[in-house]
């Protein structure tokens, strides 16, 4: 017989969902497990569509990363049409896009979810849980954090029409290029929209949370730690590349698992796990098996699997985080919130260079080739490795519709840091205390889950925490 403890739902993320942690007759956790519990029906109801719908259809998934199901799509569709590559302007024009997108989705992560439990701790008060808090703490912070989101957001609506489900990228490659006035406002514009500053600031973020790390290595360097894979794309040369390239595993000791895998192939190398107490599936390496194939995606995995970053300052970052790690791969899930600092960084460098390549304001946009039946597009979501399948029909409807998003390859990673948590938080209560709930979500929210993107729910979600004794019978409830 076992109590239960539940967490529903976890706040500070994407998404809903809900963690239940079952405790023995001694009150010792004996299991631990994050809920997906809405179902998730966008393969299905994307059959039947319009192949040339799709990119603008599927990111309706999300309002936090629709850039990233958008691109995905957008990359399958090409192959569908025969576009075996794009234009310049197309190209560059995406990766811009996509730049934008992975900066203001960091930047929405690190400073308005995150921050506060670094600032204030995993015990604080829950009002001190939020923005308007830090903003009270560290004015400074708190502002560079909105504008440097605003930045991402206004680079997504250049390149996509609107900051939120744009239309940019259509099958085959973009539907405008960049104007001079649009390019100059980025680069010579008002202070905070200035790209410059960007840089500065992603920097700045860098030592805040590098002077953070010294003074609380044991938290940053321990909680939530745990071995396992890793999982991004790279070029063929193994440099960090978001938009495109090649499928790369490493264990967590850097050894490769494997490499250099086209991302038409995936699925020779990825299965997919169900369990009953779940809407989101478990991905694994298939050569590994279910046990232990699973991995972690994501900015830390991104980090750990590159060979280096094609940008000079964040190349410095990414050679002082593996000189911290003994040249191997990180395996601290509180770890992700340096990695995705780097990205940042690395992001806004890309920006920097790409506002300054004349392609963009080239004319020719698209490119059509011979129509194929099946098209799949992989590239790096803010939080991990995205995979959009898709199969069409000679009506050019879609009849098979297979979507892996960043936050399902994270599933088992995310449900070890929640077991590590409830046991490192929880074996000597007695009692639901707010420290120790948010213990466990501070694990979860390292991983910046976008549980949007796998979940749909209508009306106010209510916050409940049962405690059950091992007959089962209710001894302790807490509901706001």
């Amino acid at each position: 017989m076992t109590k239960k403890i539940t967490i529903d739902p976890v706040t500070r993320v994407e998404g809903h969902g809900k963690v239940t942690i079952h405790l023995d007759e001694n009150n010792k956790i004996k299991e631990s497990r994050f809920h997906i519990v809405e179902f998730r029906g966008f393969e299905r109801f994307v059959k039947g569509r319009p192949y040339w719908e799709i990119p603008v259809l599927v990111q309706r998934l999300c309002g936090i990363c629709p850039v990233s199901h958008h691109l995905a799509a957008a990359k399958a569709m090409d192959m569908i049409v025969g576009a075996n590559s794009l234009t310049p302007t197309a190209d560059k024009m995406r990766r811009l896009m996509h730049y934008g997108q992975i900066l203001q989705s960091h930047a929405l992560h690190f400073f308005y979810l995150a921050s506060p439990d670094l600032l204030f701790g995993y015990e604080a008060n829950v009002e001190k849980r939020n923005v308007v808090a830090v903003a009270m703490e560290n004015k400074e912070l708190a502002l560079q954090g909105i504008n440097m989101r605003k930045f991402g957001q206004e680079i997504i609506k250049i390149t996509a029409g609107k900051k939120i489900h744009g239309t940019g990228a259509i099958p085959g490659g973009i539907n405008k290029n960049l104007t001079t006035e649009e390019r100059d406002f980025f680069l010579k514009g008002e202070e905070n929209m200035n790209v410059e500053q960007i840089i500065k600031w992603a920097r700045g973020a860098l030592d805040f949370f590098k002077n953070y790390h010294s003074k609380h290595k044991k938290f940053i360097d321990d909680f939530a730690y745990f071995p396992s894979n890793h999982l991004s794309l790279v070029t063929e040369d193994g440099a960090f590349d978001p938009y495109h390239g090649v499928l790369r595993a490493v264990d967590s000791e850097g050894n490769i698992i494997f490499d250099k895998v086209d991302s038409t192939d995936y699925y020779k190398y990825m299965g997919e796990q169900v369990k009953n107490w779940s809407y989101m599936k478990f991905p694994f390496i298939l050569s590994i098996g279910k046990e232990t194939g699973w991995y972690r995606v994501g900015p830390l995995a991104r980090i750990n699997t590159c060979d280096f970053m094609p940008s000079p300052l964040a190349q410095k970052e990414l050679e002082e985080f593996r000189s911290y790690n003994d040249s191997k791969p990180s395996n601290s899930s509180m770890h992700m919130h340096w990695a995705r600092l780097i990205e940042i960084l690395h992001c806004a460098e890309m920006v920097q260079k790409l506002l300054n390549d004349k392609d963009l304001e080239g004319t020719d946009l698209v490119k059509k080739g011979n129509k194929q039946e099946e098209g799949i597009g992989l590239l790096e979501a803010p939080r991990g490795t995205l995979f959009h399948h898709y199969k069409v029909n000679e009506n050019d409807l879609i009849s098979m519709a297979n979507l892996i998003v960043a936050t399902t390859n994270n599933n088992e990673p995310m449900n070890k840091a929640v077991n590590y948590a409830a046991k490192e938080l929880m074996n000597k209560q007695k009692e639901i205390t707010e420290e120790m709930m948010n213990g466990v979500e501070v694990a979860i929210r390292a991983y910046d889950p976008c549980l949007s993107c796998a979940t749909h729910a209508l009306g106010q979600m209510p916050l409940k925490i049962s405690l059950y004794d091992s007959n089962n019978k209710l001894i302790n409830q807490k509901i706001t």
